[in-house]
């Protein structure tokens, strides 16, 4: 593995020509994440002896904020494992990658590093051992809308619901304009302020996203209020349901069930191939979120999210906690 050069960038002038198959590892994303206050993006790239782009992976640090010690803190993610040439060894360069990326968030001082969204559950195993990384098992679900109509997969009883939601004048639309986007954001900063775990981008990620053709933005509106919405990527043929939120004081509009369905239907009639949920939490037998997604016909799949904390002891109990 000697034939590789690995280099890491933090700043969009000095980023060389590299794909753009894959979003979330593509410079498209992480000139979105550059202008993003609090955020700053990390491309790890891999040359051959010619100069040739084998390998570039995108890791986005966010500093986050805490009610319990450390207050203020840097956390990395990257989802996926990255994008590789056709014909290198695609685990051996992320190895690579993986190692370049680990030993600069540490000096940078980063509290702990995640990776999500793995193209298969066994994907890189031994060159996370290797660096540290401890595994959780996590849930992810997809939908198939290649095959059959997203109304195909729904029971009859929730079908009637749907369409009896749409009659009461609920509607999801695209954002358009500056005051869809004041409110999209509004619904979604209100669902996700007491969600430790999940992270939502500034405004201003939200705003350029708008202006790709990457990624669409999805406002709920009841009576012209903005009640739900949802944040969607569409990458290699494929959907990703990225952000969903709903007000909860309408229990009985079930608004966040409306938005995910038409994000579907949305997909679903631009010929994408699935619909990829990227988050339905820890495969717990009692998991309402993914029993909830699970009800519009997707296929789950066991996976591993892979972390290291960069205080030493915390991780090696936390490698213990977890060991197989």
């Amino acid at each position: 593995m000697n034939d590789y050069a690995v280099t890491i960038v933090t700043r969009g002038e000095e980023l060389p020509p590299l794909s753009e198959g894959n979003f979330f590892h593509s410079p498209e994303l992480f000139r979105l994440v550059e202008r993003s206050p609090g955020n700053t993006p990390y491309m790890a790239i891999a040359s051959d002896r010619g100069g040739r782009v084998v390998g570039q992976l995108l890791v986005v640090t966010r500093r986050r904020g805490s009610w319990i010690p450390p207050y203020l803190y840097t956390h990395a993610h990257a989802y996926g494992e990255g994008e590789y040439a056709p014909g290198v060894n695609a685990e051996q360069v992320f190895g690579l990658l993986l190692d370049k990326v680990t030993l600069v968030l540490r000096r940078r001082l980063c509290l702990y590093i995640e990776f999500s969204d793995l193209s298969h559950k066994m994907f890189g195993y031994r060159y996370f051992r290797r660096e540290g990384y401890y595994p959780m098992l996590w849930q992810e679900i997809h939908n198939s809308l290649h095959s059959m109509p997203p109304c195909q997969r729904l029971s009859r009883p929730m079908l009637k619901r749907l369409e009896r939601l749409e009659r009461r004048g609920i509607t999801t639309r695209e954002v358009e304009t500056p005051e869809d986007l004041h409110d999209f954001y509004h619904v979604m900063r209100r669902y996700y302020r007491l969600k430790i775990r999940r992270y939502l981008p500034p405004k201003e990620q939200f705003e350029a996203m708008r202006e790709t053709r990457s990624v669409r933005l999805f406002v709920t509106r009841y009576k012209g209020k903005a009640v739900g919405g949802c944040a969607c990527v569409y990458s290699q043929g494929n959907a990703y349901l990225w952000f969903l939120a709903a007000k909860r004081r309408y229990p009985h509009l079930h608004l966040a069930r409306f938005t995910v369905w038409k994000a579907l239907n949305y997909a679903h009639e631009h010929h994408y191939e699935h619909m990829f949920f990227m988050d339905v939490g820890l495969p717990w037998r009692r998991n309402p979120f993914r029993d909830f997604i699970l009800s519009f016909g997707g296929k789950p799949v066991s996976t591993y999210r892979w972390f290291r904390f960069s205080i030493s002891w915390v991780n090696s109990l936390l490698r213990w906690l977890h060991r197989e």
